[in-house]
């Protein structure tokens, strides 16, 4: 399913690209048979740069999965059963595969979500972006909503500016979850290799540095603050943890270019693009964590993927250093000692997601 983010905010739109099928020229997501030789979200990726002309980070773990009836050329029509991998598009292609044969369009999650005929597949599509459940984020506070229901309007303004403090918790949350997100794609850019590889690698440093200031904001309105949303080490612990997923997402940019790799393996992209959906989870929990109690649910699903995904990155990782280890065992042992540390950068990241997960995991347990 390749998508793209229309702009770096938490509520930026999100962008399905659907492709019209070759035969009743209906919308449909690019899919395709694999070879047994072939792993299937790298047969995906393969399927979507010739179907639709796109490349980009494709996570390994699947979103989920649809049924559909595809007719056979003996006429008959089987049920086939489809994997959905999340592939963040960073190229478009001017000419590809299937361009005669096929239509590609830019649709929003509601348009595609109505274009496709699966009903599996739509509800994949609904669920994959942020911006429905962070509306429902946007409540209102307890206060809030005493002063609506009992209309005291001017009055209640008076009454609020008496209260103490109760900082801007969520806005610094989000604020931080956007440069998560923002180093999270160019670390996946990274991974990709090519001639703007520096270039990524400097906007990691960039987003890294924004993300201090607002780790120091965050620690400092704590302390300052009377009344906080959540106990104050669980402020701090989830502020900590985001935090130390984009110090990673640096190392791994500095052992990159201090080593100066120009190439990079399936294993490693794999796991960069595992680091791109992750930080699109978190990204989209943060706004849900204004109003735990109501979005409970959601947050859960997020943070069971979150977990999911680590496993997932674990065993990429094993698989990785074997290989490497294989390829260089009789070689260059230098070789295998920098691909080692890249590897262990790539890991430390999606286990800080994991950790950014269980502190979710934790406020949700006690304020839902």
């Amino acid at each position: 399913m390749p998508y793209r983010n229309l702009g770096l905010g938490l509520d930026a739109p999100v962008q399905i690209l659907l492709v019209t099928s070759r035969e009743t020229k209906r919308w449909v997501i690019p899919k395709g048979n694999f070879a047994n030789h072939i792993v299937p979200h790298a047969a995906a990726a393969q399927e979507a740069e010739e179907e639709a002309g796109v490349r980009g980070a494709v996570c390994p773990t699947p979103l989920g999965t649809y049924r559909y009836r595809k007719r056979k050329g003996s006429g008959a029509s089987l049920m086939a059963d489809v994997e959905v991998f999340p592939l963040a598009v960073t190229q478009e292609l001017r000419d590809w595969k299937e361009k005669n044969e096929r239509q590609r369009r830019w649709f929003s999650l509601a348009e595609a979500a109505e274009a496709v005929e699966e009903p599996d597949l739509r509800h994949l599509i609904r669920s994959f972006g942020a911006s429905e459940f962070n509306n429902a984020a946007r409540s209102y506070g307890v206060l809030e909503l005493v002063a609506k229901t009992s209309k005291v309007g001017p009055m209640f303004a008076w009454f609020q500016r008496l209260l103490p403090k109760t900082g801007g918790f969520f806005e610094l949350f989000e604020a931080h979850a956007v440069a998560v997100m923002a180093a999270a794609d160019a670390t996946g850019r990274l991974l990709q290799g090519g001639p703007d590889m520096h270039e990524n690698a400097r906007e990691i440093y960039e987003r890294e540095h924004d993300a201090d200031q607002i780790i120091r904001e965050v620690l400092k309105t704590v302390r300052a603050t009377f009344l906080t949303p959540f106990d104050r080490s669980a402020i701090t612990s989830l502020i900590g943890s985001m935090d130390n997923a984009i110090d990673e997402m640096q190392a791994a940019a500095s052992a990159i270019e201090l080593y100066e790799v120009k190439e990079f393996g399936q294993e490693m992209k794999d796991m960069a693009a595992i680091i791109v959906d992750s930080a699109r989870l978190v990204g989209e929990a943060m706004p849900l964590l204004r109003n735990v109690g109501a979005n409970g649910e959601r947050l859960h699903e997020l943070t069971e993927r979150l977990v999911r995904m680590e496993g997932h990155a674990d065993e990429i990782h094993s698989a990785g250093l074997k290989n490497a280890f294989q390829l260089h065992r009789e070689g260059n042992a230098l070789q295998f000692i920098v691909q080692r540390e890249i590897f262990k950068h790539l890991e430390r990241i999606v286990d800080t997601f994991e950790d950014v997960a269980n502190e979710i995991d934790g406020i949700v347990i006690d304020h839902s």
